[in-house]
């Protein structure tokens, strides 16, 4: 008897409503083992043809037939304009941007943040992977002044965070909370003292870096909750692939 496939799981932002995009889950892949489910990640050491099946689903749950671009992510600031890149020649980026309608452009994040930008107006778009380095060095303004060149208005330009890792789940000690407030002191709020059995802790959150999203301009919405870290089960398998429109995305 044959059975059915899961399913892609697709989390859809109000935000960019009208365009097509998500972010995804585990559910709906073919990938075994610890890379159990929709594992895209090129770089990873899962069986490459279930990693180019899971892709070819993700694009289809997203935007059927349209040509996935994925960079090799580095934790960054770097944005690029996408291309349908070979798998062996991803630049080494953290974000995308794209006014062709033919990409979906891709990126991959386990606790790490997706952040997904839209100028629906211009047909500009785009999709950024924001670790805590991308986020001091503002891979999201990086990301947005990409668009621009591409005829964005940063005025127009709609962001959806997706979901990743939150303050109660991540801890560091205070050398780390001291580079972002040495950026700006304004960073400290998004900060609260760890728990009581550790000591010199921090809780840091979700997005830091409040000088660089009010230098931005873009409106920002949450998708779903950033407790949707449990779609991922183990450290490397996470792999969620947050999908903006006609582009494609790069991960490592």
């Amino acid at each position: 008897m044959n059975v059915a496939p899961d399913p892609v799981e697709v989390i859809r932002a109000e935000a960019l409503a009208g365009l097509p995009h998500g972010f995804l889950g585990r559910r709906g892949g073919v990938s075994t083992g610890i890379h159990a489910g929709l594992n895209v990640g090129l770089g990873s050491n899962d069986d490459r043809d279930a990693v180019h099946e899971n892709r070819r689903r993700a694009v289809a749950a997203v935007k059927p037939g349209a040509k996935l671009a994925t960079v090799h992510q580095i934790h960054s600031a770097i944005a690029v304009v996408a291309e349908a890149f070979p798998d062996d020649a991803r630049p080494h980026a953290d974000a995308l941007v794209t006014d062709r309608p033919d990409l979906l452009l891709g990126v991959l994040a386990a606790d790490c943040v997706p952040i997904l930008f839209a100028d629906a107006q211009a047909g500009v778009v785009g999709a950024a992977h924001s670790g805590w380095k991308g986020s001091i060095g503002g891979v999201s303004l990086a990301t947005i002044e990409a668009m621009e060149r591409l005829g964005a208005d940063r005025g127009r330009i709609a962001a959806a965070v997706g979901p990743c890792i939150g303050r109660a789940s991540y801890e560091v000690d205070d050398g780390f909370l001291a580079r972002f407030v040495a950026e700006d002191p304004e960073n400290e709020r998004f900060s609260s003292p760890g728990a009581p059995a550790t000591t010199s802790s921090t809780s840091r959150p979700m997005w830091s870096r409040a000088s660089r999203r009010r230098g931005c301009g873009a409106s920002r919405h949450s998708a779903s909750t950033p407790t949707r870290l449990t779609t991922a089960s183990s450290a490397i398998a996470a792999r969620r692939i947050a999908a903006s429109r006609d582009t494609g995305g790069r991960s490592r």
